[in-house]
């Protein structure tokens, strides 16, 4: 086996000069690769199966729809279960220490499958081995996976499993750069009523706690008409909601003077039935135009997730949020104000290093204030390489877990009575599948993003609903259909 240290597609010159849209040259060049790969397996006997599992976020999901739309020009067909396939991929996230012992250990569990079936393709691509410590890890630890391949080089998969294929050739291609972006990579997603589509890629705020920028690169926007032609495509190909994604989508443009909350509004005007909704918003560019625009349209979802993170001003600074607890609370003010029953959840670490319980109280009193209809709360997970990675955290883990329970505790009462305010109101739905709340119900989400479970039928699948509201939950409310609508 040949083993590929540095990236053959793209030399140190090209590598430092990626920092946006990859040209039409290159991606030729991958059309090249994709179809001498669909020779190579033209010639088996049964077409080869891949399987895909991308790890985390929205923003990983969407990496792997696109994987999987390039293997399917490669001539591959999908399957759920390892043991079938002929090529593996894990798509995996960095965000936390567990996802990533997770990605450890569900790759070596298919040493065997390799030993069973030494044509067997491994590969793992990412944010997680976009860190360098990892990637080599992964190298000298698990001789089974063919190819590693970090975040700024995922439209180069073709040539990459080609030079496994042709030469048996091991590639480990992390490069050095800013990020790119790729337009016009294939794409088969994994909803007919639902579709993601990224804004932006990378983030340049730096948490101190955050490794998202060292493994997905600085802030880089996609052009606004290429962002509208795609919401108008998937509109015109009958889906009902559009999620915009980003790490931090309020920082959306600013290379082309052209906001977020313009995008919003030029995205609202396009002619059809569905709804638009996006994540994740940094509350430091989180604006009162925004939230105006967001009121004061048509197919937006009256959802905010704000991230908070802490409630106590001296760790924001630590964390390195720009903002503080006053500013934060005025903009929720500003949009219970100016959008209906605005749904607001928010996302809360627990146990930074250096806080105290006097810090975390503070987190309690303005987890009281906002009423959140549901938290995201995690403990402090340290990242390598992250600036919080190297402060003091004299907090016992013992503590961390009492502050973690407390807090769960003080979310769950406030969600119990949360969604009551929808209780008699007639909201439109878009019914996705079979509810949870009892045997022979329907669910979808309402213009909220609330989870609606009511007396339906299969048939109404990817339609729209009005439903009156009856009971509320702490998830979720149920109630009564009252009609179909399209």
């Amino acid at each position: 086996m040949v083993y590929c240290l540095c990236n053959r597609t793209l030399d140190k010159k090209r590598r430092n000069s990626l920092t946006k849209e990859i040209n039409k040259e290159e991606l030729l060049v991958q059309q090249e690769y994709i179809e001498k790969v669909k020779a190579i397996n033209a010639k088996r006997e049964q077409m080869p199966l891949a399987h895909v599992h991308s790890f985390g976020c929205q923003q990983n999901v969407s990496d792997g729809e696109k994987i999987k739309g390039m293997l399917a020009q490669m001539g591959y067909g999908f399957t759920p279960e390892t043991a079938f396939a002929d090529l593996i991929l894990f798509n995996t996230c960095a965000v936390r220490e567990n996802a990533e012992d997770r990605v450890f250990g569900n790759i070596g569990a298919l040493k065997k499958l390799k030993e069973k079936n030494r044509n067997l393709i491994i590969a793992v691509g990412g944010c997680m081995v976009q860190q360098e410590h990892i990637a080599q890890r992964m190298r000298k630890s698990f001789p089974q996976v063919d190819i590693i391949f970090g975040t700024h080089v995922m439209h180069s998969l073709p040539q990459m499993i080609y030079e496994k294929l042709s030469e048996n050739r091991r590639t480990l291609s992390i490069p050095e750069s800013d990020g790119v972006i790729a337009e016009g990579l294939p794409v088969i997603r994994e909803s007919k009523v639902k579709a993601s589509v990224p804004i932006m890629y990378g983030c340049n705020n730096f948490c101190t706690y955050c490794i998202v920028p060292f493994v997905r690169g600085r802030e880089r926007s996609r052009r606004p008409e290429e962002v509208i032609a795609e919401v108008k495509g998937l509109i015109n190909d009958g889906y009902k909601e559009i999620l915009l994604l980003g790490q931090n989508v309020n920082s959306y443009g600013k290379e082309y003077d052209f906001g977020f909350a313009k995008l919003l509004s030029e995205l609202d005007k396009i002619p059809g039935k569905y709804k638009l909704s996006f994540m994740t918003s940094h509350p430091k560019d989180c604006t009162h135009e925004l939230i105006d625009t967001i009121a004061d349209s048509r197919h937006i979802s009256y959802h905010l997730h704000l991230p908070v993170q802490c409630g106590s001003d001296r760790i924001l600074k630590e964390m390195n949020r720009h903002y503080d607890t006053a500013h934060y609370l005025e903009l929720i003010e500003y949009a219970k104000k100016r959008i209906p029953k605005v749904a607001l959840t928010t996302d809360i670490i627990v146990g930074f290093p250096g806080e105290t319980y006097e810090d975390f109280l503070g987190t309690v009193e303005l987890m009281k204030k906002v009423r959140y209809d549901s938290a995201y709360t995690f403990i402090y997970s340290k990242r390598e390489g992250t600036k919080a990675a190297a402060m003091p955290d004299p907090i016992s883990d013992e503590d961390k877990g009492k502050w973690f329970r407390q807090l769960l505790d003080v979310q769950n009462s406030i969600g119990e009575k949360a969604y009551e305010r929808f209780i008699g109101d007639e909201v439109e739905v878009l019914c996705e599948g079979i509810g949870r709340t009892a045997d022979g119900l329907m669910t979808g989400h309402s213009r909220h993003g609330v989870i609606v479970d009511f007396n339906g039928t299969m048939d109404m699948i990817g339609k729209y609903v009005t439903v009156r509201i009856q009971k509320a939950l702490p998830w979720a409310v149920t109630g009564e259909l009252v009609s179909v609508n399209d």
